[in-house]
């Protein structure tokens, strides 16, 4: 037994002086943790200071029912439960049959409220028992975030988020995700936690040990009223086209401002959600909105001119084996370069880029590449789609590929891409990047501010920009665009019809397009750059550029152009109106001879004549609207004073 004891003795020792430090640090991970208090992120606001993302805080109260003394807790329990009764409208019985039940089965994390608000959390905060704190009253607070966007669902997708899975990996989306992890994450603080048993955790301390660092404020530059405008002018559309997804952007001409941006995409259900950011991702054929780069490109190298002719024939014409068509049945005949393009001639553009360029395509590739057409912009939202502008020598190149090319078809852009470069267009050939961020802030402190990025500081002559600014105000005015056309105020811009998924089978019996309007507006002056794309409409209603993807472009402009109201100058506010002037002399001339008989009002209008008759003393009564027909009292009678007369109307 000695021998056993002193065995015993021997391995006391061993454990606590050889290995206590282990197991110490053993027992320390398994009771107390240090754990994470995320930052709260910073705000997401638009140009003009609306809120468009925030992170909100949220409390979960919970009691250690152990921690109160006997005598404090059965003093301080009923005014806790009537308090907590007033709150959220159970009986107080309740609450004190709950909490001395998880008294006595030592209950150290029973939950009083859950994903409760700032406001409820200081309320609560100041319930009796709870107001001791975590050491006499067993407080217990817990602090979580949560991100919301007070505009809903309106550009959700381009506003963003930044999201973490269950394996850590992380979703960041739009400009949210964009701009997490340097300007609005901030910095997260540190709290220790002990572990109480049935695999639950308590603060040791009602405070944290590191406090956490709130991130910065982003201002965009989207702007709340172009937003909403362009949002449920594109909802419209896509409902009424019972479309697949779209849509559209708006951006300022000058600075490469995005003022709204807006992508929507069909539900199961049949309605339409921002899905995934089309406008910044998705790469497709652009189609006949590409024609404007093509004949821009022969204007440039000056192998052709605006008045050129070219033989479309009669809408059908063959390329290296393979027919072009035009969507007029008989073709448009011999038209010439500039009216190809506002009619939207395939087989037009097609002609001209393949009789100028065949020979050496790379000149053509080499121009539509000198306007960084094959680049991503380099945009900060993540998931820019890539152009794809093939050359000679590329597995999709062919004979074919330049005619094509000329058209929109055999190469893909995104639709900020193709903005981008209309964009330039109407700034007079200047190309900026499009630019979704303003400044970053602390409060009322700029941490960092982005100013206009000039991609390209000439992308052709004046000449050809005023060529082709007066051509896409001519597509509009009597080409494919006429339908959209408004004396009240002007846009330029041009028509796109691509087909889509071409290469499947089925295609001729569920023949699919893409829908498209690029442009911008005013035409004299631009103000506002704009696209519209809209996939797959349904064939039965329509499925013309102009006619699904216009009207929205339309829409937005006018809306726009309805809130700056345009200011004219009035030279003179003195009319010499001989009519008028004719009829006031009369009024006049009755009024100064008739003071005691009655006058003749018939013929007058009734307002006139009633402010006649009652500055003469009579009582009148009138019925209906209009000139007067009869009167009740015959001219050249004598009058009385208050003496009642009736006319009438009509």
């Amino acid at each position: 037994m000695f021998i056993f004891a002193l065995a015993v003795v021997f391995k006391l020792l061993s454990i606590q002086m050889l290995h206590g430090e282990k197991y110490r640090s053993m027992a320390e991970e398994r009771t107390i943790k240090d754990v994470v208090i995320p930052a709260n992120r910073g705000n997401v606001y638009s140009a003009n200071g609306n809120l468009l993302a925030t992170s909100i805080p949220k409390y979960d109260i919970r009691i250690d029912a152990l921690t109160p003394s006997a005598t404090r807790f059965e003093s301080l329990l009923k005014p806790l439960c009537d308090s907590l009764s007033k709150y959220s409208g159970k009986p107080s019985a309740y609450y004190q049959k709950e909490i001395r039940k998880a008294r006595a089965n030592k209950n150290r994390y029973y939950l009083l409220a859950r994903d409760i608000g700032y406001s409820d959390y200081v309320r609560m905060r100041n319930f009796p028992l709870l107001n001791l704190g975590a050491f006499k009253g067993g407080l217990i607070v817990e602090q979580t975030t949560k991100r919301e966007h007070p505009l809903g669902g309106i550009a959700q997708r381009s506003i963003g988020y930044e999201r973490f899975d269950e394996k850590g990996n992380a979703t960041r989306a739009g400009i949210d995700g964009a701009f997490g992890i340097k300007y609005l994450r901030g910095t997260d603080g540190r709290r220790l936690k002990q572990k109480i048993g049935k695999g639950q955790w308590k603060p040791i301390a009602d405070y944290n040990q590191i406090e956490p660092r709130d991130g910065y404020d982003v201002y965009t530059t989207l702007s709340v009223n172009i937003q909403d405008i362009a949002h449920h002018a594109l909802l419209q559309q896509l409902e009424t086209y019972e479309a697949e997804h779209g849509c559209v952007v708006v951006m300022e001409v000058a600075t490469g401002e995005i003022r709204a941006i807006s992508n929507l995409g069909k539900t199961k259900s049949g309605g339409y959600y921002e899905k995934l950011n089309y406008a910044v991702g998705e790469s497709h054929e652009p189609g006949s909105t590409f024609k404007v780069m093509a004949l821009m490109a022969a204007l440039e190298d000056k192998v052709i001119d605006t008045s050129t002719i070219v033989d479309t024939k009669k809408g059908r014409k063959v390329f290296y084996g393979r027919t072009i068509t035009d969507s007029k049945h008989g073709g448009y005949g011999k038209i010439s370069a500039a009216r190809s393009l506002e009619v939207s001639s395939n087989i037009g553009l097609a002609t001209i880029i393949d009789e100028h360029y065949s020979k050496n395509p790379e000149k053509f590739i080499n121009r539509i590449k000198s306007w960084s057409l094959h680049k991503p912009l380099g945009l900060p939202i993540l998931g820019e789609g890539k152009p794809v502008i093939p050359s000679p020598g590329d597995d999709i190149w062919s004979k074919n590929a330049l005619p094509s090319m000329a058209y929109g078809y055999n190469m893909e852009m995104t639709p900020l891409q193709t903005l981008t470069f209309y964009n330039a267009i109407a700034n007079n050939g200047v190309m900026v990047k499009p630019r979704f961020i303003k400044s970053v802030k602390e409060l009322d402190k700029n941490i960092e501010t982005f100013d206009k990025y000039i991609i390209n500081k000439k992308i052709a002559s004046d000449k050809t920009i005023r060529e082709m600014q007066e051509i896409l105000k001519n597509v509009v005015v009597r080409g494919t665009g006429r339908s959209l056309y408004s004396p009240y105020f002007s846009m330029a811009g041009k028509t796109g019809t691509a087909k889509t998924e071409y290469w499947k089978k089925d295609w001729d019996e569920n023949k699919r397009y893409v829908s498209s309007f690029a442009g911008y507006f005013p035409a004299e002056n631009p103000k506002y750059s704009c696209i519209v794309v809209i996939h797959k409409p349904s064939v039965k209603k329509g499925f013309y550029g102009a006619d699904v993807s216009g009207p929205v472009f339309k829409r937005i402009a006018q809306k726009i152009f309805t809130d700056t109201p345009i200011i004219d100058v009035v030279e003179t506010l003195e009319v010499n109106d001989i009519a008028v002037n004719a009829e006031y002399d009369a009024y006049f001339k009755t009024a100064q001879t008739y003071r005691t008989i009655m006058p003749n009002v018939v013929g007058l209008p009734a307002m006139d004549a009633i402010a006649l008759l009652e500055n003469m003393g009579l009582n009148v009564k009138s019925e209906g609207v209009g000139q007067v027909k009869i009167q009740s009292i015959t001219k050249g009678e004598k009058i009385k004073k208050n003496q009642i007369v009736t006319i009438q109307a009509s």
